[in-house]
């Protein structure tokens, strides 16, 4: 019981431990779209507190894994921290910031289209209450009126150049735009997250989207108190539960009977002195006694 109590005490500490596990490394995409033409310019960037040494960009294009500026077998070229795609041609794949010992970040999906139209939809998820602004933009940089559906389904009943929602949990699916002018674009998946859940910043002085990494985020101070009560809670009680059963032991072993152990008896032998006292009898006198007689 000893030794299964440490082990359930350490199982604890580890959970706990894993629990407050922070990811240093988040990926930074600049601008914050999942969609781009095949002209456009795009940057990724490994970005963290400590910095981002031994992290690199790495796409999924569903055909191969590969890095950023890796050569032959890599793609796009790296400058400075960023990665930035060569000759300003994005590829549709999967996008995430890799560690040396394998971590990985939240992953970003990227669509590269040949079409007159995209849509403007952010990758970063959004948190629900938040308005998200969508757009139909055509290769000269305009918007161009369009209906855009949700799940296959119209969200309104005339073509407009932005729509504006008010995300609720709901919302989280599939997007695109249709033009009678230019045809639609590509659908693209907006993330919803509850306000509840911990979700990365956007910062307010550029268009860059940063994606925390798969581990949570480090919580806030309101968040880390409960936290350290439970662990504390939960020590405690695996120290109980293990003095507990040292008590037991201690208390059970006390009653337990003492073990017999076995005794020979050796044969006596019981023999009389050959100087045995004789018992002195008392000597006994008699004497004669003359009675005369007088006549």
């Amino acid at each position: 019981m000893k030794t299964s109590s440490v082990s359930l005490l350490l199982g604890v500490c580890v959970l706990l431990l894993s629990a407050l596990t922070v990811c240093a490394v988040s990926l930074s995409v600049s601008p914050n779209l999942q969609q781009f033409f095949t002209a456009a310019s795009v940057s990724l960037t490994c970005e963290g507190q400590l910095g981002s040494d031994g992290w690199t960009v790495k796409r999924d294009t569903g055909s191969a894994t590969e890095s950023c500026g890796a050569g032959g077998r890599g793609f796009g070229k790296i400058n400075g921290p960023s990665c930035v795609f060569d000759e300003f041609k994005p590829v549709s794949g999967v996008y995430w910031c890799e560690g040396e010992a394998g971590e990985k970040s939240e992953e970003v999906n990227i669509t590269v289209s040949d079409k007159e139209v995209i849509l403007e939809i952010p990758a970063l998820p959004v948190r629900t209450g938040r308005d998200v602004t969508l757009r139909c933009k055509n290769k000269i940089g305009g918007t161009a009126a369009a209906y855009f559906y949700f799940n296959g389904r119209p969200v309104g009943p005339k073509s407009e150049h932005i729509i504006t929602i008010n995300v609720q949990q709901s919302d989280e699916g599939l997007y695109w735009c249709s033009t009678d002018e230019f045809g639609s674009s590509p659908q693209s998946f907006l993330r919803v997250r509850d306000p509840t859940t911990p979700t990365p910043t956007t910062t307010k002085t550029s268009a860059n989207i940063h994606i925390s990494c798969s581990p949570p985020p480090l919580p806030n101070p309101s968040f880390i108190i409960p936290v350290i009560v439970t662990v504390g809670s939960l020590v405690l009680v695996v120290l109980v539960l293990v003095l507990v059963q040292l008590l037991w032991k201690k208390r059970t072993g006390r009653h337990q009977p003492a073990s017999t152990n076995d005794v020979t008896y050796a044969e006596v032998t019981i023999r009389e002195s050959a100087n045995k006292m004789s018992v002195i009898q008392p000597e006994v006198i008699y004497s004669s006694l003359s009675i005369n007689t007088t006549g």
